[in-house]
């Protein structure tokens, strides 16, 4: 499972949203990419005006998207939902 974060500096839903995802590290095996709203190029992902949006990409095709704050049970919940058997 890799979970692509896009978030930025300024937003602070995402500094809550990393806190989440560092503590989900431990008990979950995923990969995250982190890309900056302001920075990198976003395009292909369909991000709107609100952050931080959290793609989740298994086999390579996006299975799941949270956006906007969540807290850690509600990223949790998707990454039970695609667990490795």
């Amino acid at each position: 499972m890799k979970i692509i974060k896009i978030g930025a500096l300024w937003c602070p839903a995402c500094i809550i949203t990393n806190n989440s995802l560092n503590d989900l590290k431990d008990n979950y095996n995923f990969e995250l990419e982190e890309l900056d709203y302001d920075y990198d190029d976003i395009e292909k992902y369909n991000v709107g005006d609100t952050l931080p949006v959290l793609v989740f990409v298994k086999d390579n095709k996006e299975v799941d998207r949270l956006i906007g704050e969540k807290n850690k049970s509600d990223i949790e919940e998707v990454l039970k939902k695609y667990e490795e058997d």
